[in-house]
């Protein structure tokens, strides 16, 4: 069993920067993959960074390349989420998500799906 424990997040000002962490306790990740998702007002839960446990292999979604950035400790079974040149539109619920089981490929990596455990979830909000 994994508990997801989600940190960081909070109120910014559009052109500002968050990082937003996650950390896994119980079975730890040999394997598998750790990602974020999002979920803005009246929207649904979408993509937008994961990293593979096995060899840090990261996938972002295209959107959000450049400004999002997803890193890991791997001794502290903890991943960030490095958000900058924040918009108004980045404004949504981040949570935080694992599967320790597999090898996922990219695809797999992009869906909720994929996903067996969930953290609490985090307010980000961007004022213009």
């Amino acid at each position: 069993q994994v508990q997801l424990v989600q940190s960081g997040g909070g109120f910014v000002q559009a052109g500002g920067s968050l990082r937003l962490s996650c950390a896994a306790s119980g079975d730890p990740f040999t394997t598998g993959a750790m990602a974020w998702f999002r979920q803005g007002p009246g929207s649904d839960r979408d993509f937008v960074a994961a990293i593979r446990w096995s060899d840090g292999h990261k996938s972002h979604a295209e959107s959000l390349k450049g400004r999002f950035t997803i890193s890991r400790d791997r001794a502290k079974n903890t991943i960030y989420l490095d958000l900058n040149n924040l918009r108004p539109e980045d404004t949504a619920v981040y949570y935080c998500a694992g599967n320790n089981r597999g090898q996922p490929i990219l695809s797999t990596m992009w869906t909720r799906q994929y996903y067996d455990y969930w953290g609490q979830g985090t307010q980000v909000t961007v004022s213009s």
